[in-house]
């Protein structure tokens, strides 16, 4: 793996060759991971997922004969709310997915044209007064439901200092959309390049800002740890990247 991560094959793997690798694994996961479900929901086999297709293989059951009220009431919520997310990944409206569309519609954060639905679906999740806003205590108990009512440990009050000095921009109190979107899907935060750094910083014996074989090697834990060898898993896989 440090051989392929080494683009210019100079024996060392800098910052970049990281960040750029780590990107590589994450799309090669959600490519793989669309593969896999695929032949599941392309029932006609025609290389595309037409909406019916993929409620049918989903909601076939429910759509039949649901009993419990329980199932009822999220087969009630997840459908529309799927059916919104399919329609936005659906780019030319046609009510099917290409293998490109249906990425978007199962990594929908991974996808540019698909943030709105990220942002919405977030808000949904934690707005449980239905307002359409978070307030600081929502964004609490999405974290840390206190359902004992005891008193909240620190972590959680430093939570709802970072509510009120980083998330509520506005300082109206909650959150709206926009304020969701830059908490989630931070424009200026690069996930792969931290990943990157920290990978550097943690195992740079001698501080030159890059990596040998042997620094990595030595520190092989926090690498089996990381996206950049898929949490261990490349290591008993061949790969051709």
């Amino acid at each position: 793996i440090v051989d392929r991560i080494d683009d210019n094959k100079d024996g060392y793997l800098t910052t970049e060759e990281l960040k750029i690798w780590i990107k590589r694994v994450q799309k090669r996961y959600i490519y793989e991971n669309v593969a896999k479900v695929w032949k599941d929901y392309d029932l006609n086999k025609d290389n595309k997922i037409a909406w019916d297709e993929y409620k049918q293989a989903t909601y076939g059951y429910y759509l039949e004969e649901f009993q419990d009220a329980t199932d009822q009431h999220s087969f009630k919520k997840m459908l529309p709310r799927d059916e919104r997310r399919f329609k936005t990944a659906d780019l030319d409206g046609d009510l099917a997915a290409t293998r490109e569309e249906f990425t978007a519609f199962l990594h929908p954060e991974e996808f540019e044209h698909m943030k709105n639905i990220v942002v919405l679906e977030t808000l949904e999740d934690i707005d449980k007064n239905g307002d359409g806003f978070v307030d600081q205590d929502e964004y609490i108990a999405d974290m840390f439901p206190n359902e004992e009512g005891g008193p909240e440990p620190d972590w959680v009050i430093t939570e709802r200092e970072q509510f009120s000095d980083f998330r509520d921009l506005n300082k109206d109190g909650k959150m709206d959309k926009e304020e969701i979107q830059h908490w989630i899907l931070p424009q200026d935060y690069d996930h792969a390049l931290a990943e990157a750094r920290h990978l550097v910083y943690e195992s740079d014996v001698d501080k030159d800002q890059k990596l040998t074989k042997e620094e990595v090697l030595d520190n092989w834990n926090m690498f089996v740890g990381s996206q950049a060898t898929n949490y261990g898993e490349d290591l008993t896989r061949n790969h051709d990247e």
